[in-house]
């Protein structure tokens, strides 16, 4: 029975060191409609807009941020580098707010989905991963520290 207990407990931590492994080459590409005006965002502009904490741009358009599932590494890999929180630290702050009222940014199950959704979205944002090819339907921004 330990050495099962043992043996399992190995393959967890193999599985989560793998997957450690994996979302620290992941790199995310930010993607906004292309009305949005600019090139670049800071990333302190981009972790309000996400935490919903600057609801428009700086022409007065509304900000429509869209996240990925909490499934996706892509959203774990945004979370970290980008809010500067742990995935469960930024659920644990979207529960708090909606007891307040405010609603998080919609879920879209795919990179694809992402685009979708900030292509035919005037003022939106989104993260893919910067493997993914984004088409002329939407443009990227670059992250200023």
């Amino acid at each position: 029975m330990r050495r099962l207990f043992i043996a399992g407990l190995a393959a967890i931590v193999s599985l989560s060191v793998a997957q450690a492994a994996f979302t620290a080459d992941l790199t995310v590409r930010i993607i906004v409609h292309p009305q949005v005006k600019g090139t670049q965002i800071p990333r302190a502009s981009l972790a309000a807009i996400f935490l919903k904490q600057a609801p428009r741009w700086s022409d007065g358009t509304p900000v429509v941020p869209v996240d990925q599932s909490v499934k996706s590494p892509v959203r774990s890999v945004f979370s970290n580098r980008v809010l500067g929180q742990a995935l469960m630290d930024v659920q644990i702050y979207w529960q708090r707010k909606m007891s307040a009222g405010l609603l998080p940014p919609p879920v879209k199950t795919s990179d694809e989905d992402v685009i979708t959704f900030v292509a035919s979205n005037p003022g939106a944002i989104g993260y893919v991963s910067a493997a993914t090819a984004v088409p002329d339907s939407v443009k990227t921004l670059e992250v200023a520290n």
